[in-house]
């Protein structure tokens, strides 16, 4: 049985064969993995022990007070979140081997192409098609809105393999190289100036089937498991108390006497309070996923991470009254990752308007909340036994 114990002394032991002031990052990182230290709750030679998932905050602050490299998880979090539990679960042990190492260490980044043009927040009605050809899928479509996807050497993707049954039964979850001929990567700016996201055309792409994860046909079943760690990715992640927006506007509002009202105060007051139950319940959340894999609750959390953020960047913009007018930069980049706190208070307002889209609409998450965790009755569908061929569109 692995215990903190145990883990302080493989620490120990890391820090002492490689140390960080004169070991290479990217070689302390894989030293790191194969030390099963990466992620303890994943199986011995997968960067884990099968040790439970609540000690891993033991290696992490040993490695912090020693000035030990991290992975930076911001610029891999659709790798971390997203495709490494997914490979985990569906994927075979060449599979687990040849991915999940690089991925964690940060050599590989990874996108997401799930939503189309016209299968946004009804993802099961996507229309990129895969064809079998031999040993080998022949994927031709349009996927939208993919982070990260200018940068990414590798994208888990969801095309259709079968038009002739209803939408979630004809869908197969695939690996697909973002360097093979045919994938073209567009930028699509957004209203802060920028374009992290971008548009991503497949013309042709041969996927090797031994890039398929999980059996054909299945592809649905093997998303739900993408989504619901996605879900809890964005909208659980561990932050300090006042932290993340909510500490941002409270430190001005401590700064600056002068910007204060008797509302103002007023709606601080709740949101941080919302926020201070939004950070609880979370934290309860990931002590949940120490026993299994995340559920639906997961929708809950992406719900008030979306209305927080936006909540609270409108309030930062009144309480700045004239200032929060101004923009810092509306240069054209291609951003790595998304930094709300190191921002101006205007960037936060407009990125923030993205947070009830990205990851499932608010619309979609609060059916799954009702529907999953409420125990409500379903919306009625006329689809559910429409071949997708024959579906209006």
């Amino acid at each position: 049985m692995t215990d903190a114990t145990e883990l302080r002394r493989r620490t120990e032991e890391l820090l002492a064969a490689h140390p960080p002031a004169s070991t290479d990052r990217t070689a302390f990182l894989e030293a790191r993995f194969d030390a099963g230290l990466a992620w303890v709750h994943y199986p011995a030679g997968l960067g884990g022990l099968d040790a439970p998932r609540s000690l891993q905050a033991v290696v992490d602050a040993e490695l912090a007070a020693a000035g030990a490299p991290d992975n930076d998880p911001r610029r891999i979090g659709i790798g971390l979140g997203m495709a490494a539990p997914t490979i985990l679960a569906y994927g075979t042990e060449e599979q687990k081997r040849r991915f999940l190492r690089p991925l964690w260490v940060g050599q590989e980044v990874w996108c997401q192409l799930f939503s189309e043009p016209g299968a946004g927040s009804d993802l099961a009605a996507l229309g990129t098609r895969a064809v079998r050809d031999g040993d080998t899928w022949v994927v031709n479509g349009q996927k939208v809105w993919t982070s990260s996807a200018h940068v990414a050497r590798w994208a888990i993707l969801i095309a259709r393999t079968d038009p002739d049954v209803p939408k979630h039964r004809g869908i197969t979850y695939f690996l697909c190289d973002m360097t093979d001929p045919g994938v073209e990567v567009r930028p699509l700016r957004q209203i802060t100036g920028e374009a992290e996201f971008n548009e991503v055309f497949l013309t042709d792409v041969r996927i090797p089937d031994a890039h398929r994860l999980g059996e054909v046909g299945d592809g649905w079943k093997v998303a739900q498991t993408t989504l619901n760690n996605e879900r809890v990715a964005i909208g659980g992640a561990r932050i300090p108390r006042e932290g993340g927006m909510i500490g941002t506007v409270s430190r001005t509002w401590r700064e600056r006497p002068e910007l204060r009202t008797h509302d103002l105060h007023q709606r601080l007051l709740d949101l941080w309070v919302d926020a201070e139950v939004a950070r609880m319940t979370g934290e309860r959340l990931r002590q949940q996923l120490v026993a299994g894999q995340p559920g639906p609750e997961g929708s809950g959390m992406k719900l008030a991470f979306a209305r927080l953020n936006q909540e609270i960047s409108g309030l930062e913009l009144e309480l700045l009254g004239e200032e929060g007018l101004l923009y810092g930069d509306w240069t054209m980049r291609r951003p790595e990752l998304v930094d709300f706190t190191g921002r101006d208070a205007g960037y936060r307002y407009l990125r923030s308007k993205g947070n009830s889209i990205e990851g499932g609409t608010s619309e979609v998450l609060l059916n799954i909340v009702a529907e999953r965790v409420l125990g409500l009755p379903s919306e009625p569908r006329n689809d559910k036994d429409v071949a997708w061929k024959d579906l209006a569109r």
